[in-house]
């Protein structure tokens, strides 16, 4: 039993050191990328001929908070009426249908190319939406925005230009954040994603590896979604499938960094539980149904089928890091009862190597956010421990997504509720979208807050502190997110 422990416990830090080193790799890139001019060819709007024909589709579902300033929002993008169309495609079953409704009529009186567009089923969810769309859009581009973002009005003039390059697919913006500092849960979602669209984007991007369209805040070329074989709806990330198969049909895409789409993040922990929920077991997956292609296509290179295995395989490090987390209990004692192995134990304390890769990695995106000097340096230092505490915490929950996901366990697309939390303020605990009820999840996260509580205490036992710090954070994260969940839901 102990050798078993052991041999999973080595295995697990072993990948997860290997996912640093990914990640350092697209550090590296990233600071490369700084470095370069972007000389892409755009198009010249100055020219009329030049201007070409763009349909916008705004998928929605219930989204009775924010569809109003949704609508609103995108009919004051800055571009020709003559060659844009706004496509509302609404699934919506509630009251908010009614309220589309409206709000379209009085953009329509305004001489706004808007229309409403609905289904009787949610065939394929957001992706059947989508597809249906496609078929009777005009656009030979197409923007895509989810219910909870606001684009700036000289979105399409900054994105749409760089479509002058035949080989382009999409275009992909930097998502922004309306209530980054509304609360700390809010804090460590903004903190993770301007990871992924500061660091991971950029330096796929400037490798020439596999990116993803992020399902919204892009633009893509029609003919590069029906060339990968239009929108699927088998899994529950249709973006990232698309995105994959139409790089593998040798679709180029281009990220901007520096074109930032403001959107709301979720106020309430169930609303990013069912978000996390959806993107890791989406991206698992998309790893089953993808891989075995990138592999075998002898046109990509090893370097990224190396990225792509750890892109796809991002939500997986949750089910090794509980592995890691769980195991480290017993390992303290086998530890301390095998002293003739103190040489095996001394060589996997290296693995902390994977700690200063990360904090080295998060440290240049949150300077690319909030700048750099002293101040932000120790701000980051307790955002970065409290970042992964609170990650750590929603591991079970999110291993348990990526285990549906590698096991085909299909279920269905539940969408985020959306709340508008610049209006509504607290208000938002009165939401229709939000579901009360307690999950098994939660009660298996509190055994865990004990567990790791348990942990602490075994150090003061055996006399050995060198996981403590690593105990303490998992104590803390476990703590926070079933407490946060439980009484949320009572």
């Amino acid at each position: 039993m102990q050798t078993a422990i052991v041999i999973i416990y080595t295995l697990a830090l072993t990948v997860i050191f290997l996912y640093s080193l990914a990640q350092l790799n697209l550090l590296l890139n990233y600071l490369k990328a700084k470095k370069k001019k972007d000389d892409a060819p755009v198009f010249d709007f100055s020219k009329a001929e030049e201007i070409p024909f763009v349909t916008i589709q705004l998928p929605l579902y219930n989204e009775l908070y924010v569809v109003e300033r949704l609508l609103e929002n995108i009919s004051k993008l800055d571009y020709p009426k003559d060659k844009l169309e706004i496509q509302v495609l609404d699934d919506s079953t509630d009251e908010s249908l009614q309220t589309t409704r409206n709000t379209i009529e009085a953009l329509q009186a305004a001489g706004i190319p808007i229309q409403h567009i609905t289904r009787s089923n949610r065939k394929g969810f957001k992706a059947g939406a989508l597809k249906e769309g496609l078929a009777i859009a005009k656009g030979e581009f197409i923007a895509i925005f989810d219910s909870d973002f606001v684009p700036n009005s000289d979105w399409l003039q900054k994105t749409v230009p760089y479509f002058k390059d035949e080989k382009i697919g999409v275009v992909q913006t930097r998502w922004a954040h309306l209530n980054r500092d509304y609360s700390l849960l809010t804090k460590i979602q903004a903190f993770a994603l301007d990871f992924h669209f500061v660091l991971e984007q950029v330096g796929r991007n400037f490798g020439h590896h596999f990116i993803n369209f992020n399902g919204t805040a892009g633009i893509w070329r029609k003919t590069c979604i029906l060339d990968a074989g239009n929108w699927q709806g088998d899994t529950l990330t249709e973006d990232l499938d698309l995105s994959y198969r139409a790089q593998l049909k040798k679709w180029d895409f281009k990220y901007l960094e520096d074109v930032e789409t403001p959107a709301e993040l979720p106020v309430a922990i169930s609303a990013a539980r069912s978000q996390q929920f959806r993107w890791n077991k989406g991206a698992a997956e998309n790893f089953q149904k993808l891989y075995g292609k990138l592999l075998k296509d002898p046109t990509v290179s090893f370097k990224t089928k190396f990225h792509s295995f750890f892109h796809l395989l991002n939500s997986s490090m949750f089910l090794l890091v509980l592995l890691v987390a769980v195991l480290s209990v017993p390992i303290l004692y086998i530890k301390n009862n095998n002293p003739a192995y103190s040489w095996y134990f001394n060589v996997i304390a290296g693995f902390a190597i994977s700690t200063v890769i990360f904090f080295g990695c998060y440290w240049v995106t949150y300077k690319r956010i909030h700048g750099g000097g002293i101040k932000n340096f120790f701000k980051y230092i307790g955002m970065f421990f409290t970042f992964f505490s609170v990650a750590m915490g929603f591991s079970v929950h999110n291993s348990l997504a990526v285990l549906e996901g590698h096991f085909g366990k299909k279920s269905e697309f539940i969408r985020t509720p959306k709340f508008n939390i610049s209006s509504l303020s607290n208000q938002w605990k009165s939401n229709i979208y939000l579901k009360k009820c307690l999950s098994k999840n939660m009660i298996l996260e509190s055994l865990l807050f004990l567990y790791f509580g348990f942990a602490i205490y075994s150090a003061f036992l055996v006399n050995d502190f060198g996981l403590i710090l690593f105990h303490l954070m998992l104590f803390a994260g476990f703590g926070f997110v079933a407490f946060k969940s439980i009484f949320s839901r009572i």
